[in-house]
């Protein structure tokens, strides 16, 4: 199902909104890793946020990700003081991990190893 306009105001609103809070509280790195927050979507009736996060360099992602979630409190009650006058109702948060990223260095290990054993079938035929 498509994302309404009033769905994409919000989140739009909140992704802005949760990227200073990330930098005020210091959740953009953790463990020597980065942290960013890829995009925000809500549920049609605006009761729940997904965040879905990027972590760059983060050894333990699942240990990070119950770091920023034991925080989430903290992150709400700011982001509900910064928007309290645009919404009625404050949407219960929900993070979970990106892995886009991921799946772009396993196909581009997949292509490399594809173009590798072209170039050897190519010099093994005389």
């Amino acid at each position: 199902m498509q994302e309404g306009k009033r769905q994409k105001q919000i989140a739009g609103l909140l992704n802005e909104e949760l990227n200073s809070i990330f930098q005020r509280l210091g959740l953009t790195m953790i463990n020597g890793g980065m942290v960013s927050i890829v995009s925000v979507k809500m549920t049609p009736d605006l009761l729940e946020c997904r965040i879905y996060l990027s972590l760059f360099q983060v050894g333990d992602a699942q240990g990070a990700l119950k770091k920023i979630e034991d925080r989430s409190w903290e992150i709400k009650k700011e982001l509900t003081a910064r928007v309290a006058k645009q919404l009625r109702r404050m949407p219960e948060l929900r993070f979970y991990l990106d892995d886009t990223l991921d799946h772009v260095f396993k196909m581009e290990d997949i292509f490399k190893k594809i173009n590798e054993d072209k170039k050897d079938e190519e010099g093994t035929q005389p």
